[in-house]
């Protein structure tokens, strides 16, 4: 049984963010990618959608330059032949605050012929948000009233 590219994905990124070692990569990457991190745009504009090789591999440097991995866990995994998506968990540093940062995230991965077409991944925003302000943030309470 061969290795599911999902795992060299893992590698390759982990290894272009922490150790700015884009071949591996770039080497998996399909030319006509779509991608898409779901987040706050606003506060880490490197998130967002993004489309072809050139635009991904950009995206990754500037998360390498924001970020160092020190840990990830799958939560929760699913493979088949061309996909694979999992529940994940990051342990980070915030290189411009040395702020530890923990980020629970969902990825969704689609390959053909061992290479990345396809990459949308769901960030626990919220969380996030708050970890990289360094507080909590204060939603106004809501009250729902059912009438019968």
């Amino acid at each position: 049984m061969t290795e599911h590219c999902l795992w060299r994905l893992s590698r390759a990124l982990h290894r272009a963010i922490n150790d700015q070692h884009f071949d591996d990569l770039a080497a998996m990457i399909d030319d006509n990618i779509e991608w898409a991190v779901f987040g706050p745009i606003d506060m880490f504009p490197f998130l967002g959608a993004r489309h072809g090789k050139a635009a991904v591999l950009e995206v990754c440097r500037q998360i390498a330059q924001n970020v160092r991995v020190h840990r990830y866990e799958r939560e929760n995994v699913l493979l088949s032949e061309d996909s694979g998506s999992a529940m994940m968990r990051f342990s980070l540093t915030a290189l411009d605050t040395n702020r530890p940062i923990s980020l629970r995230l969902a990825q969704f991965a689609q390959f053909r012929g061992g290479r990345l077409t396809s990459m949308r991944v769901v960030v626990d925003t919220f969380d996030l948000v708050e970890q990289a302000l360094g507080r909590a943030i204060h939603l106004p309470k809501i009250v729902i009233v059912i009438c019968g």
